[in-house]
């Protein structure tokens, strides 16, 4: 008799030298049975690292195995919902481009020479960061290499470049070391991009990049989200705060009817950017 295939998991030996042909093969077939999976569950199933899963899901991706999105993976399915997810990095920059020009001129209209801003990484925030080196005399916050370069593009203004460990895939320093040294600042502001914004709160598909984020909100007065309406109604895997903590959402299209009522009641500002 064949002997059982072994389940999915860390128990299971020999994980951290399995062939990478059959890491990638159970990969699919856990993707397929979740439909579903970050990185970072993938990373902890299989014993390797995220930088490893990643370039797995990059290499089924091009293979047509499954669909890498930005920290996570999905199944392939005729059904499939093309905004459960995120689209990849490279992608999200010119996605909705025009939106977040839009949402972008906004944002740089709230902030005033003299203030210090927290800002994440993301396609809609680096378009913020372009807006804003038009504002002189800004201190900014960020764990963006991008970001920080054109902010930093005005000469009046100063940056500071939070550390951690590199996400070549995004561009962005993460992990406990760019939490702890978010905690060392306090901002006036904190401006943040999200995966999704529902009734109840925003929310992130990715844990560390959630984590930046609730760090950056508890060292501010005052939240702005930056999200084009694709983003509005969606759920995503990580919660990082609830709509009472966000004085701000520029978006580039009014919310559902529901969304608004529920944002009206959370008190939170809500500015329609005209593309």
């Amino acid at each position: 008799m064949a002997a059982a295939r072994p389940v999915l998991g860390r128990a299971a030996t020999g994980r951290a030298q399995m062939d990478p042909k059959a890491r990638r093969d159970e990969i699919v077939a856990f993707v397929s049975l979740r439909k579903e999976v970050s990185v970072e569950e993938l990373a902890s199933r299989l014993d390797v690292s995220r930088e490893t899963v990643r370039r797995d899901l990059a290499l089924l991706d091009d293979a047509g195995r499954l669909r890498k999105y930005h920290g996570s993976a999905r199944a392939l399915s005729p059904e499939a919902d093309p905004d459960a997810t995120e689209s990849p990095y490279a992608q999200r920059l010119g996605h909705n481009r025009d939106a977040k020009k839009a949402i972008a001129l906004a944002a740089a209209r709230c902030f005033q020479p003299g203030d210090t801003l927290f800002i994440d990484t993301g396609s809609t925030t680096v378009a913020v960061a372009e807006a804003l080196a038009a504002v002189p005399h800004l201190t900014v916050i960020t764990n963006s290499p991008r970001i920080a370069a054109l902010v930093a593009a005005n000469r009046t203004s100063k940056v500071f470049m939070v550390g951690g460990a590199f996400n070549v895939e995004v561009g962005e320093n993460l992990g406990p070391l760019a939490v702890e040294q978010i905690r060392n600042f306090r901002a006036q502001h904190a401006i943040l991009t999200v995966g999704a914004l529902d009734g109840a709160s925003i929310m992130d598909f990715d844990l560390q990049e959630a984590e930046i984020a609730r760090a950056m909100i508890e060292r501010s007065e005052r939240v702005t989200i930056v999200a084009d309406h694709s983003k509005l109604g969606r759920k995503a895997v990580f919660d990082v705060a609830t709509l009472g903590r966000i004085a701000r959402l520029i978006t580039d299209a009014p919310p559902p009817p529901a969304l608004s009522g529920v944002l009206a009641q959370a008190g939170v500002e809500v500015i329609v950017a005209s593309a």
